[in-house]
């Protein structure tokens, strides 16, 4: 690895660890700086069919009405991996998460695990999402599921 690529790996890192700051903080208008305008988020929970979304409004709407009912709640980034295109601006990636979630009228602790594979754009400079799928791989609510672990069709963003 050069040390350009080096720290194109970290920039990309970065831009997970403020996606998963902006969730557990739920400072959705901040998906702005992380998200191109035009960007598509498919999230597949796999036992309903997919939502498309759309640019970082749309998702943040989608992520802030999701979370209405937890009164705690965080996201874990548990490991990711990168590939960076040849021609310094493309750049897929894997992010395997977590979820640790409160509901606040029960009080009921689940846990949920997830896979994203994105696309990602260099623009000016910087790193973007350019597009992430979304699969849900194993939850606790409201009984234990796990689910198959996607195949290699899931990096090039097809749900």
């Amino acid at each position: 690895m050069t040390p350009d690529e080096g720290l194109d790996v970290v920039a990309l890192g970065r831009l997970h660890a403020a996606y998963a700051d902006t969730c557990s903080r739920r400072a959705f208008t901040e998906l702005a700086g992380q998200f191109l305008p035009d960007a598509e988020v498919v999230v597949d929970r796999r036992s309903i069919d997919p939502v498309r979304l759309v640019g970082p409004a749309a998702l943040g709407e989608f992520i802030s009405t999701a979370l209405e009912p937890f009164e705690f709640f965080e996201f874990v980034v548990l490991n990711s991996h990168f590939v960076l295109g040849d021609d310094g601006t493309s750049a897929t990636g894997r992010m395997w998460m977590s979820e640790l979630r409160q509901d606040r009228a029960s009080g009921r602790w689940t846990v949920i695990y997830g896979l994203y594979t994105d696309r990602y754009a260099r623009v000016d400079g910087r790193w973007w999402f350019a597009h992430r799928l979304y699969r849900t791989l194993a939850r606790t609510a409201p009984d234990f599921a796990v689910f198959p672990v996607p195949g290699d069709d899931a990096a090039a963003g097809d749900p």
